[in-house]
């Protein structure tokens, strides 16, 4: 059997699918801003459907869509002629993608939104099918050559892209940021690249806060029975003015024998290194590798020297930050 030249072929197909993308990006025009202006004003939910391939792509779609913000949800096209197109109301918008437009199982969905009024948008590419002459509003994919020549390749990718492209302008125009992310993205390793300090520290009670002017021997009951391995220390306004850990206390007792009756501003490290309590968890993490440290103060940005929470490397590794 001869050995064939696999790479080859694919860049071939990355060469026709690129070409394809190029063709769709010069394709953009009044019709898309229209397209994200009515996704934007919807009040109700983004419904998308498609058939085959195209029916896949629509799926992704949605549910980009509602990962950024706008509720959308895939309607299966086969399902839709039985019964489902009364999950369809007049405050939604349709979204059908058809390479054709012909697809005989859309002709019903497209029948229904024309008799009931429910914008049609239509990502398609012939103008001449009747997925484009039903359309409220017209997206037309600009033909291209299939890899293989057989399957949906090229069409489908740009079908996939002016998606996201949809999906991306509506999310950038409603100021959609990091936190509103986390918020419909709890779980998963994105969620957890997401989450703030604020949402990990330790805060009250679990603070080991003492004062400048207590005793060592007394210092060291709040140590072991926060176990953190490090004090805070605060003066009289309860403002944070140094730390001590656990190693420096070690590393001090070689070298003093009365540790118990020493005042904790006489051996504490001033200055602690703290963060702003809506930096990502992750900053945190690089911030204590960088230092070489295992603990964070926390505070709000108005005041530095008000630690509002603590931050331990055990509570980042707890909630799958790397």
């Amino acid at each position: 059997m001869k050995k064939k030249n696999f790479i080859k072929i694919a860049k071939e197909v990355i060469d026709l699918e690129i070409k394809a993308l190029s063709k769709l990006k010069s394709s953009f025009g009044v019709s898309f801003n229209l397209a994200v202006e009515q996704i934007l004003k919807c009040q109700s939910k983004v419904i998308l459907c498609g058939v085959g391939k195209s029916g896949l792509i629509a799926n992704k779609i949605a549910s980009t869509l509602s990962s950024v913000g706008t509720p959308a949800f895939y309607l299966s096209a086969n399902d839709s002629s039985h019964g489902d197109l009364g999950s369809i109301s007049k405050k939604d918008i349709l979204i059908l993608i058809s390479n054709s437009g012909e697809t005989n199982e859309l002709k019903n969905i497209i029948q229904f939104a024309n008799r009931n009024k429910v914008l049609l948008i239509g990502i398609v590419s012939k103008k001449d099918s009747i997925l484009y002459k039903s359309s409220d509003i017209k997206l037309l994919i600009p033909k291209a050559i299939e890899a293989g020549n057989i399957i949906p390749t090229s069409s489908t990718t740009s079908q996939l892209a002016l998606g996201d492209a949809l999906a991306i302008a509506t999310m950038k125009q409603r100021k959609f940021n990091k936190k509103d992310f986390k918020q419909i993205h709890p779980a998963g390793s994105l969620g957890a690249q997401l989450k703030t300090v604020e949402d990990i520290m330790l805060k009250d009670d679990a603070i080991p806060f003492v004062s400048e002017n207590l005793k060592m021997k007394d210092a060291l009951k709040v140590l072991s029975s926060k176990k953190l391995g490090f004090l805070l220390i605060r003066d009289k306004r309860k403002l944070t003015r140094g730390i001590i850990t656990d190693g420096e206390l070690r590393r001090f007792s070689q070298k003093n024998q009365d540790l118990h009756n020493i005042l904790v501003k006489k051996i504490m490290t001033r200055n602690p290194i703290g963060i702003d309590k809506n930096e990502l968890a992750v900053k945190a993490l690089s911030l204590m590798n960088n230092k070489k440290i295992t603990s964070l103060c926390v505070y709000n940005k108005k005041n530095k020297l008000k630690t509002i929470g603590v931050l331990h490397i055990h509570n980042i590794l707890k909630s799958n930050i790397s």
